[in-house]
C-alpha cells in the first residue's frame, strides 16, 4: 500500500503542476509537443511489465505538453467548462472507487448520489420536480435518450408498440427542427431510425431562432425540437409559441439545451429560456456549464415511465431493487460514477455559486464583443448569453486572424460559419476565466488583427 501511496502522491503533484502552469503557457500545445508525444507512442506492444511510476511520469512528460489547456482560463474554443476544485478531487475518489453505477445493489453510494444529483439539477433548472432523469456520456447521448422517449410514446400513443415490434411498419413520425438545429441532433435522429433528410426544417431568423410565423402543419405522430443557446449566436427558439403550436397538435417538444439551458440556474439570464418548462424532454451537459470533467451529460424526461419504457433492461442475473436503478434509465448498463462530480459541483457551488458563474460568464462574453468591436472587429451575433460571433473583414483575412491567434497562445478561439460568413467562435463558459483573461485575450485577438503579414 506504501508503493500505491507514493504513485498517488506523484500523479497528484504532478496533476497539481500542469494545472499550476496552465497560466504561463500557451492554450495550444506547440506542434513539436504533438510530434514528440507521437514520435514516443511509436512501436509495438511492450513484452515486458512496466513499473507504474515509469508509465506515469511517461504520460506527463510526453502527454501533458501535448494537450489543449481547455482547463485553463482562456480556452474559448467550443462551449468547454473547465473543472471546478471539488469534482476534479471527486473525480479523483470516485476513480479510486471504481463503481460501475448501473444499479443500487451494485453500487448503492454512486446510486444514491445520483437520486440527489438528478433532485438537484431539476431544481437548479427550475424543470419538473417529477421528471426522470439520466446521466450519460455527453448532449448527443442525452439527446438520444430523450428524443428514444419520444419515439417510442407517439407511436405508442398512435397505437404501436415500437418497443415490441421496432419500426418495420410502423406509423411515419415527422419531426419539425430549427434550420439551425445542431449537427449532434440531426445525427441522433439517424441513429433512432427518423432519418437525417425526412426532418422538416423551420425557417429561422437572423440570429438562429425558428421563425414562429412560418410553421408547418404537424400531422399523426410527432416530435419538436426546440434549441436553448444556438451553437454559435447562442440565441433561443421562441418556446412559448412553439410549445402552443406543438402541443396543440399533439407532438411531443424535446429541447435540445446542451448549454443554454443552465440560463435558467441565472436569474439574470432566466427570461431567454422562459416557458421551456413546459416542454417534454430536455437535454444539456454538465461538462460545459456545470464545469464538472468529461464526460457527462443529463438527459430529462417529464414522464418518466416514458423514459424507463424506452430503456430499460431485463436478464437473469441484473437483479433489481425497489429503488431506481440506473440501468432502466440510460442507453448503457456499464457506467462510471459521473454522479459523484455532478453532486460535488452542485455542493460545492450551491444555487447561488451557479447563478454568479453563469452570469459572470455571459457578462464576460460582452465585454469580449465590446472590446472587440471597439478594436475594429465585426460582431456577428447579438450577445445574449456566453456566445461572441466574430469577423475581421473577408473569409480569407478572418481566418487568417484565427490562425495567428492560436499560433500566439493566449487564447484559443474557433472558427465557424455563420449566416454566410466565416467568423471567429468564442464561447466563454470556464469558472477558471476572470475579468482579467478577458482583457488579456482581447488584446492578443486584436494584436493578430492588426499584423498585416500575408
Amino acid at each position: 500500500m506504501a508503493d500505491l501511496r507514493t504513485l498517488l502522491a506523484d500523479a497528484s503533484g504532478r496533476a497539481a503542476d500542469y494545472l499550476e502552469g496552465l497560466d504561463a503557457r500557451p492554450v495550444a500545445p506547440a506542434p513539436e509537443a504533438v510530434e514528440r508525444l507521437r514520435t514516443a507512442l511509436a512501436g509495438p506492444l511492450p513484452e515486458a511489465p512496466s513499473d507504474a511510476a515509469e508509465v506515469l511520469a511517461f504520460l506527463d512528460a510526453h502527454g501533458s505538453p501535448a494537450t489543449i489547456a481547455n482547463a485553463g482560463p482562456r480556452y474559448f474554443g467550443f462551449v468547454t467548462g473547465g473543472a471546478l476544485p471539488a469534482t476534479l478531487a471527486a473525480n479523483v475518489l470516485a476513480g479510486a472507487w471504481d463503481q460501475n453505477s448501473l444499479s443500487w445493489v451494485n453500487s448503492p453510494a454512486t446510486a444514491a448520489l445520483e437520486e440527489t444529483a438528478l433532485a438537484w439539477l431539476k431544481e437548479a433548472l427550475d424543470l419538473p420536480g417529477e421528471a426522470g432523469g439520466a446521466l450519460v456520456t455527453g448532449a448527443t447521448m442525452a439527446n438520444f435518450t430523450c428524443l428514444a422517449a419520444a419515439r417510442n410514446r407517439v407511436l405508442r400513443d398512435a397505437g404501436w408498440d415500437a418497443d415490441r415490434d421496432g419500426l418495420f411498419g410502423a406509423p411515419p413520425i415527422t419531426v419539425a427542427v430549427g434550420e439551425e438545429a445542431h449537427a449532434s441532433l440531426i445525427k441522433v435522429l439517424s441513429m433512432l431510425g427518423l432519418g437525417r433528410d425526412r426532418v422538416v426544417r423551420v425557417p429561422v431568423d437572423g440570429q438562429g431562432r425558428m421563425r414562429a410565423d412560418d410553421l408547418p402543419a404537424l400531422d399523426g405522430p410527432s416530435v419538436v425540437c426546440l434549441q436553448a443557446g444556438n451553437v454559435n449566436s447562442g440565441a433561443f427558439d421562441p418556446a412559448e409559441p412553439l410549445i402552443d403550436w406543438a402541443h396543440g397538435a399533439g407532438a411531443w417538444v424535446h429541447v435540445d439545451g446542451a448549454f443554454g439551458l443552465w440560463a435558467r440556474a441565472a436569474p439574470d439570464l432566466a427570461a431567454l429560456a422562459q416557458d421551456y418548462e413546459r416542454a417534454d424532454s430536455w437535454a444539456t451537459d454538465a461538462h460545459k456549464w456545470l464545469n464538472v470533467p468529461y464526460d457527462c451529460g443529463i438527459a430529462l424526461v417529464r414522464d418518466p415511465a416514458a423514459l424507463s419504457q424506452a430503456m430499460s433492461i431485463s436478464g437473469a442475473y441484473l437483479i433489481g431493487s425497489e429503488r431506481r436503478d440506473a440501468m432502466d434509465f440510460t442507453p448503457d448498463s456499464s457506467r462510471r460514477a459521473r454522479s459523484v462530480e455532478v453532486w460535488a459541483a452542485l455542493q460545492s457551488l450551491g444555487r447561488s455559486g451557479l447563478a454568479e458563474m453563469v452570469q459572470r460568464n455571459c457578462r464576460q462574453a460582452r465585454r469580449m464583443a465590446e472590446g472587440l468591436a471597439q478594436g475594429g472587429a465585426e460582431i456577428l451575433n447579438e450577445v445574449c448569453l456566453n456566445q461572441v460571433v466574430a469577423a475581421f473583414g473577408d473569409a480569407e483575412h478572418t481566418a487568417r486572424v484565427i490562425a495567428r491567434v492560436q499560433e500566439d497562445g493566449t487564447c484559443w478561439c474557433g472558427g465557424t460559419e455563420w449566416q454566410g460568413r466565416k467568423a471567429m467562435r468564442i464561447s466563454v463558459s470556464s469558472w477558471a476565466t476572470t475579468d482579467a483573461d478577458i482583457e488579456r485575450s482581447i488584446e492578443a485577438i486584436l494584436r493578430a488583427l492588426g499584423r498585416n503579414d500575408p
